[in-house]
């Protein structure tokens, strides 16, 4: 049986994430720690204890997401000898499925997600860009909503950013486009029965041409970090085919700022390459939740309960 690491990205964050691993293994007490050591602040408390708002800033939910996603992974391998046959990450949970593939170190890592948390933030003024789920299109019409709403509100840019599940497609870019959107559109519009429309509570418009900027600060500074080809093959989001070579990493997560996430085609190339089987590597459910809505089941861990079932699931599962 062939399993796929499938690690989260910003949006299943949560006040106490990871701390039941770090009161249960010695180990991911030292994650947690490189982490508090390397960016020089307590991420342990920030992510055990909040607050929210905090934890919700874009800067520290990146490295927060990352240490926990890749506390998972140490206690999957160690506790069981868990190794996927694949790994993916949706957005910056790439950077975890990277670490997992030991491409590059937990600390670098911490350091590109800091950076580039700071350099998505920094690329959009405040209050300019944003984000929204749209529910009941497909995905020629949700690029055809966004034509309008360029059009019609006379600003943009407006683009698809997320392809979360045949169900839900997240757009991104200028607020008053979006704003525009939500305001005018309708499903009959589009001759659909249903549609749906919702903001996201976000920071910045991400995976979007509005993060040029920062797609050219990690194009200076992710090349002075030190790369390893993995493992394991990781399917990136910006080309959705397994990646070997630690160029192309690296080239892939200078992409993957802009570009938008087509995570149904990185779910369909992980089957394609006989995943069969797959677990959420890091808090949250929000990936398991995107597999339910494709018809794929996706092992979640959030207690020491679903720990242990998981691991009555792994029967020493294929690895690379």
């Amino acid at each position: 049986m062939k399993w796929g690491g499938l690690f989260p990205g910003q949006g299943s964050q949560y006040v106490g994430m990871g701390k039941f691993l770090y009161e249960e293994f010695s180990f991911v007490k030292e994650v947690f720690e490189e982490a508090c050591d390397t960016l020089h602040f307590n991420l342990k408390k920030l992510c055990f204890e909040g607050p929210e708002s905090d934890l919700a800033l874009t800067y520290n939910t990146q490295p927060a997401i990352l240490t926990t996603s890749v506390a998972y992974a140490k206690v999957l391998e160690n506790t069981m000898g868990f190794l996927p046959h694949m790994s993916a990450g949706h957005s910056v949970g790439e950077y975890g499925a990277i670490v997992f593939a030991k491409a590059l170190s937990l600390s670098e890592a911490l350091l590109a997600v800091r950076r580039r948390g700071e350099a998505m933030q920094e690329a959009v003024p405040v209050g300019t860009g944003g984000m929204m789920a749209v529910m009941g299109l497909t995905e020629d019409q949700v690029k055809q909503l966004c034509q309008l709403g360029v059009e019609k509100s006379g600003y943009g840019p407006l683009e698809p950013a997320n392809f979360n599940s045949p169900e839900q497609i997240v757009i991104s870019g200028h607020i008053k486009a979006l704003e525009w959107v939500k305001d005018h559109v309708k499903a009959e519009d589009f001759s659909v029965k249903k549609m749906r429309l919702i903001p996201l509570k976000v920071s910045a418009p991400f995976h979007c041409s509005m993060m040029k900027p920062a797609t050219q600060v990690m194009a200076q500074f992710l090349p002075s970090l030190n790369f390893e080809s993995p493992r394991f093959p990781v399917i990136q989001n910006a080309v959705n085919a397994p990646v070997t070579h630690k160029e192309d990493l690296v080239q892939n997560l200078i992409q993957q700022i802009e570009a938008p996430v087509h995570w149904v085609k990185t779910m369909d190339v992980l089957q394609e390459q006989g995943c069969q089987r797959f677990v959420e590597v890091g808090s949250g459910k929000v990936l398991s939740g995107l597999g339910k809505k494709m018809g794929v089941k996706v092992i979640n861990i959030q207690d020491l309960e679903g720990l242990k079932q998981f691991e009555k699931e792994w029967s020493g599962g294929s690895s690379c």
